[in-house]
């Protein structure tokens, strides 16, 4: 079952599992709006379709908060927040690697497009992935990042993301030449999980999770702060290291 962190008149927060969609596409298997409308349509009682707002994405393999519109108004609201970028999100990651330094911030251009180009919500995830794969413009990804663990192999990083570029944390942790466990696509080793990560890289999920956000609420100017904690398979995993 879909666990809601928060939900009001405009506004509903769920907790997507990693290796779920957030919006489905021509595959059906199960998706994250699919879910939290089945949510909605059971605890409200509604007839007919049940309206919900895409304003964002989680990757597939990424478990974490993801914020919808449960009125028109809440999404549009929403969507407002992420263009000017007052939404904040805040992720944690398991990296390959040491650091040199316990914090730090990366600026730089990325070959990705943003996740809010026109039109995106109304496209399935194969058609906006054909988009991305046809752009040719560089857009600047931002983040800063600071250690909250670390260990001779690998790096519990906390990142605050600046802009919203596809995979923009997946890239830029590769670029630093630290990739994300169980990230194959950017990076991570390319034998596959060793004895010590194989029940942290189960196929379905990379070592990447949204765990924090915070927005104001469609009416008023209520802030609300959302936080989740580690996956527990991370805890275990940091634990044996």
């Amino acid at each position: 079952m879909i666990k809601i962190l928060y939900e009001d008149n405009h506004i509903i927060a769920a907790v997507k599992p990693a290796g779920m969609l957030t919006q489905g596409d021509k595959s059906g298997k199960p998706c994250l709006m699919d879910e939290v409308k089945k949510y909605l349509k059971e605890r409200h009682k509604k007839p007919g379709n049940v309206f919900l707002g895409l304003v964002h994405r989680l990757d597939k393999p990424v478990a974490g908060i993801v914020l919808f519109g449960k009125t028109s108004k809440g999404a549009s609201r929403l969507s407002e927040q992420f263009r000017n970028h007052t939404i904040q999100k805040t992720y944690h990651a398991i990296v390959e690697g040491k650091l040199a330094e316990s914090r730090g911030e990366i600026k730089k251009k990325v070959n990705k497009i943003s996740f809010f180009a026109e039109g995106f919500a109304e496209k399935t995830d194969e058609e906006l992935l054909a988009e991305i794969k046809k752009a040719t413009k560089t857009r600047t990804a931002e983040l800063s990042w600071e250690v909250a663990h670390s260990n001779d192999q690998c790096v519990l990083l906390k990142i605050l993301p600046k802009t919203g570029r596809f995979h923009q944390i997946r890239i830029q942790m590769a670029n630093m030449g630290h990739p994300v466990l169980c990230d194959i696509k950017y990076g991570w080793r390319s034998r596959g999980p060793t004895d010590k990560t194989k029940n942290l890289c189960d196929g379905k999920s990379i070592a990447l999770c949204a765990t924090g956000i915070s927005f104001k609420t469609a009416t008023g100017r209520k802030i609300i702060n959302l936080q989740i904690p580690l996956p527990e398979k991370w805890e275990k995993f940091l634990n044996e290291q």
